[in-house]
């Protein structure tokens, strides 16, 4: 289990004199919950997403994002002094590895690199990364004066910790769990994908590198009836078989109907101003955001 905890960020497009977008996000994600933040376009949901993920266009001028993990997470027992950690002093690798997923709005495609082989190069780098942060200092130093056998560039010489065998057996139960056909895997990487089967390949990333919170982006748009509700299934399965956190960003209630949150945020002019459950999703479908607008600047 692990809590995403957002405390006062403020944060502006990274180059001088570059725009102020979050003007004091406050927002705490646990595992196994799944939050829905909506609002507005430019209001400011893609930025925190991208922040929580370290995307370098973004500079973070005041709080913090910190990531409290338990004392027995990745079924080992972690020190007492390495179960909270400040995300905007990591590199987006080791927060990969501390448990923080983010799935994109607009997938790139890669050519000539397979489903299977990019999801498995990404496991053992998240794997390896996570050793590294956890291990002792002592151990560490050790590991960089022994250095490489071999390159680990080499490819089968360096098998990594979850092996080719291993990770066929993986990747069929998760495919399985998410109702996707196995051929889907022998592609290459979003390459020649339809919008819907991009943003199912997403969801099948999170659900092998089994985050703690999944950020999921927009996954809902452009995606047709059917393609939702395969989406929406992959997302429940990503809270209820493996204990993920989700924070869902959307515009629209409609992939609400079948991802029911558990806490619904509206972000307005980089801040979120209102927080309620369900029922305020299917509000501001009726009502739009002016009420909303209206309310937060009548009480100021």
């Amino acid at each position: 289990m692990a809590t995403l905890d957002i405390n006062n960020l403020h944060a502006k497009v990274a180059e001088e004199g570059g725009e102020r977008i979050l003007e004091g996000v406050d927002l705490t994600v646990e595992s196994g919950e799944i939050h829905a933040l909506m609002g507005p376009n430019g209001s400011g949901k893609s930025t925190t997403a991208k922040i929580i993920a370290g995307h370098p266009a973004y500079e973070v001028t005041e709080g913090e994002v910190l990531i409290h993990l338990d004392g027995d997470e990745f079924e080992q027992e972690i020190p007492e002094d390495k179960q909270t950690w400040n995300l905007l002093e990591l590199e987006p690798n080791e927060r990969a590895a501390l448990g923080i997923f983010l799935g994109f709005q607009y997938p790139a495609e890669i050519e000539g690199v397979t489903m299977v082989n990019f999801l498995r190069t990404a496991l053992n780098a998240k794997l390896e990364e996570r050793e590294e942060l956890f291990e002792d200092e002592e151990d560490a130093d050790e590991d960089e004066e022994a250095g490489y056998d071999t390159s680990p560039m080499e490819g089968p010489a360096d098998e990594g910790e979850v092996s080719v065998a291993e990770f066929q057996q993986l990747l069929k139960e998760k495919m399985e769990q998410l109702d996707m056909d196995e051929s889907f895997a022998e592609r290459y990487l979003n390459a020649g994908f339809s919008g819907g089967e991009k943003k199912q390949n997403e969801v099948l990333q999170a659900a092998i590198l089994e985050p703690d919170i999944a950020v999921l982006d927009e996954i809902d748009s452009g995606l047709d009836i059917d393609r939702l509700q395969d989406v929406a299934n992959g997302i429940n399965s990503l809270r209820d078989d493996q204990g993920t956190g989700v924070l869902q960003i959307t515009h629209y209630q409609r992939i609400l109907d079948y991802v029911e949150p558990d806490h619904v945020h509206v972000m307005l002019d980089g801040k979120v101003v209102e927080s309620g459950g369900p029922e305020l999703a299917e509000q501001l479908e009726d009502e739009g955001y002016d009420w909303v607008r209206e309310q937060v600047y009548e009480a100021a």
